[in-house]
């Protein structure tokens, strides 16, 4: 009997401390966990408990991290932002309401997951599996949360990245601070939530990098560590991290640096396996458009797509792009296939569309300067798998990245073989140049130098004088002879306009009509006519070439040349492709074209336009009927300001006007202008106030009631909706993706500033523009309007003419009883 006891005892230690040393993988209600306490996954891979980090011991956290790894490595965090004192402690619990509640010892609530289900805390139970994802579930196993759909910064095998790109909602990575801080950082990684297509890298509000057309099956299965075949159910993309066979521990990380890495731990280390952005240029534009990153270079390498050149030629600085050797020609351009490349951003999605379609669908429209087929097999696409992806203006954020890119088509001008040709020729004219321009340079100087030594002035002057002069009036203040722009023939100008047929007619104004034009060296031109017998167009027209001649600046439309034969008076100025800002943002099928980004670019190059009449020009200039319809855009939707025929010079100390004859188009018109008559700067930032609403909400200052919201008028909607703190509401629902929402708000808040009742309250537009331009330039604090837009324009003691124009009701005259 004592031998078999003796034999027993041991036994029996053993299992007892084989009991007590398990540790425990769930949480009870019953139980709460504790500083000191941890739970275990079974296998023992994952831990989750109280820390505190080597650098940093002032502050607690709860986390998850491996068990076992002697390089402690963190995967989750629950409390990142709000962490328990060094001088208090944690608590866990579950409660009877299927809870998990975080508090100190103080009972304040750091941390909790919210849930709609109510089991009964004796039968639910908080589990820490061994892939690390923390779950609670029900007593009968229904899963109520997880910690995989509230991640931190790091990605685990069995993890789902998906995007919904119908409510435009995305699951979401934050980095930490820095390497000794948890909380929240600047940087953070999600699926594209508009196309769900795209992984995307923010830094803050900016986006910092982006993979491309994301086909996972294939990018980024590397050593064994892959990610299952997309997913497309019709509503939601997603795809989950896996690693096949390969036992190892790996994850997805996204650093504080910014950098999204693959990692591996093997040889007692992290082994990185993949990086992106990483060193070099493969952060999001940083060639800048039209330049292109090429990935395959030993170091990384900014280049120019073929057809183009550096805009700062030859000083290698890439942060301008690169410019067109050679101007389109729409019809007679050419596309040209580039292999391997990461597509660029920006691009617009169609389904369901064949090769042939997709082509045609960018030769036909003059503005699609690229188009690509993208065939994402792995893609399970209720639509199908194909996607014809177009680009409008510029190319932003391409790389050369061989097999794992696809196939770009560059829309160029002229006959395939045309622009390699171009290039030699160019390329060979450089090295040239470089060669006899100093040379050159050189001899000027020393002829310079001769010159002024053995040579008299003669006195002779050169009297110049202009074609159609003194058709157009005597008057200095009308025409100054120092104009220097072209003088076209009536002849040309009809062979060019096919004599100014309906068919090339591009808009109508108050002035006249519009025609598109080609002149003899295929240079697309937009002539304006001028209605024969209009005493006021005539007054326009000698104010529009007095003015726009003398103005340069890229966000003012250009003036090529001019034509006066007997009644014919006509302008020549440069053809943009786009047209106006209303044909797009006021059109149903068009508007979505015009993302928040470029909305953007169109409010700040107004801004700037604006400015240079106001403050930059050699005189200041008030354009007086600034709306959508007089704003142009280029190829690359740049805005031009245009329409000078109603514009007023003032000169010398002069800060405003009156005049009895008011001209412009109600709604975008100051109070102080339409019922007064008064003019000045804050005239033109009132119109750009009301502009600026037009663009973000993408609704006209006319627009109905049922259409802003129930609102009196758009001025209303936009501060009853900014005042509320829901500014972001008043986007237009075309665009409401991918946008910063504080971005959103200030321009709504700048838009509220310039509509002010009193001109004095209004900001000039060189605060405006620095409002734009700066982040921490901060904004006051607007009033409310008074809403003088939803003045009934058809009644009052005014006597009113009224006209049709593009953009809705233009007054042409306003004047007192």
């Amino acid at each position: 009997m004592w031998k078999i006891g003796t034999t027993l005892f041991p036994c029996f230690i053993l299992l007892l401390s084989i009991c007590f040393c398990k540790s425990d993988d769930s949480l009870m209600p019953t139980k709460p966990l504790l500083p000191g306490d941890k739970l275990v996954s079974n296998n023992g891979i994952f831990a989750l408990g109280f820390f505190s980090l080597e650098n940093s011991t002032a502050n607690s956290y709860l986390g998850i991290w491996y068990h076992n790894i002697p390089e402690r490595t963190y995967v989750w965090v629950a409390n990142r932002d709000n962490p328990i004192s060094s001088s208090l402690s944690g608590k866990l619990a579950l409660t009877n309401s299927s809870d998990l509640v975080l508090s100190d010892s103080r009972g304040r609530i750091l941390w909790m997951t919210a849930n709609n289900v109510t089991t009964g805390g004796d039968g639910a139970v908080a589990l820490l599996l061994d892939t690390g994802n923390f779950i609670l579930q029900s007593r009968n196993f229904m899963q109520i949360w997880q910690s995989f759909d509230h991640p931190t910064d790091t990605i685990l095998p069995g993890f789902k990245v998906w995007a919904n790109y119908k409510t435009h909602t995305a699951v979401r990575l934050v980095a930490w601070k820095d390497s000794q801080d948890p909380s929240t950082g600047e940087f953070s990684f999600s699926r594209d939530p508009s196309t769900a297509l795209e992984i995307l890298i923010w830094r803050e509000t900016s986006l910092y990098w982006r993979s491309g057309l994301w086909n996972s099956a294939t990018a980024w299965n590397n050593n064994g560590y892959i990610w299952s075949q997309i997913v497309d159910d019709g509503e939601e993309i997603y795809s989950t991290y896996s690693t096949g066979n390969d036992s190892r521990r790996s994850h997805w990380k996204l650093d504080y640096t910014g950098d999204l890495m693959l990692r591996r731990w093997i040889n007692q280390s992290w082994e990185v396996l993949f990086k992106r952005p990483g060193d070099g240029c493969r952060n999001y534009g940083s060639c800048g458009p039209f330049g292109y990153c090429d990935s395959m270079a030993s170091s990384g390498e900014c280049r120019c797509f073929e057809g183009f050149e550096l805009a700062d030629g030859f000083s290698a600085n890439f942060s301008r792009g690169c410019v067109r050797m050679e101007a389109l020609r729409c019809r007679d351009d050419h596309f040209l296939p580039l292999a391997g490349m990461k597509v660029p951003g920006k691009f617009v999605y169609a389904r369901n569309k064949s090769f042939e379609e997709c082509t045609a669908e960018c030769y036909h429209n003059c503005s699609c300067t690229a188009y690509a087929y993208a065939n994402l097999s792995s893609i399970l696409a209720t639509g199908g798998p194909s996607r014809c992806l177009i680009w409008i203006g510029e190319l932003v954020d391409s790389e050369k990245s061989g097999a794992l890119g696809g196939n770009l088509y560059l829309r160029l001008a002229g006959s395939p073989g045309h622009s390699s040709a171009l290039n030699k020729r160019k390329s060979g004219v450089g090295v040239v140049l470089k060669i006899l321009l100093p040379v050159i340079s050189f001899l000027l100087i020393l002829t310079c130098i001769y010159l002024v030594l053995v040579c008299k002035p003669t006195g002779i002057q050169v009297n110049k004088k202009r074609p159609g002069q003194g058709q157009l009036s005597t008057s200095q203040e009308v025409w100054d002879e120092n104009l220097e722009f072209r003088s076209i023939m009536l002849e040309d100008i009809s062979t060019a306009t096919n004599n100014f047929h309906d068919r090339n007619i591009l808009g109508k104004g108050g002035f006249g009509k519009v025609y598109k034009g080609t002149l003899e060296q295929g240079k697309e031109v937009a002539v304006k006519r001028l209605s024969q017998g209009s005493e006021q167009g005539i007054e326009h027209f000698r104010n529009e070439v007095v003015l726009i001649a003398k103005l340069q600046h890229k966000n003012l439309v250009r003036l090529l040349g001019c034509c006066i034969h007997e009644d014919e008076k006509l302008l020549i100025y440069e053809y943009l492709p786009n047209k106006s800002l209303d044909k797009f943002i006021f059109d149903i099928a068009r508007k979505s074209m015009l993302d928040w980004p470029r909305r953007f670019n169109i409010i700040k190059g107004v801004a700037r336009g604006l400015l240079y009449l106001h403050q930059d020009s050699r005189t200041m200039i008030i354009h007086r009927d600034l709306k959508p319809s007089n704003i142009l855009l280029d190829a690359e939707m740049n805005p031009k300001i245009s329409d000078f025929g109603m514009a007023r010079i003032f000169g010398g100390n002069e800060q405003q006007e009156s005049t009895k004859r008011v001209v412009g188009t109600y709604g975008y018109m100051s109070p102080e202008y339409a019922m007064e008559g008064i003019f000045s700067v804050k005239s033109d930032t009132y119109s750009f106030g009301i502009l600026l609403l037009e663009i973000v909400s993408g609704l006209k200052i006319s627009s109905p009631h049922h259409l802003v919201m129930d609102f009196s008028n758009l001025i209303s909607c936009a501060w009853n909706l900014w005042a509320d703190g829901k500014a972001t509401d008043f986007m237009d629902a075309a665009i409401r993706e991918g946008y910063p929402p504080n971005e959103v708000s200030k321009c709504i808040q700048i838009g509220l500033l310039c509509v002010q009742d009193s001109s004095n309250a209004r900001p000039h537009m060189s605060s405006v523009v620095s409002m734009l331009d700066s982040e921490a330039m901060p904004c006051a604090i607007p009033k409310q309007p008074m809403y003088f837009a939803q003045i009934n324009h058809e009644t009052g003691d005014a006597r009113i003419d009224l006209e049709s124009s593009v953009n809705g009701v233009s007054l042409t005259v306003l004047e007192g009883r």
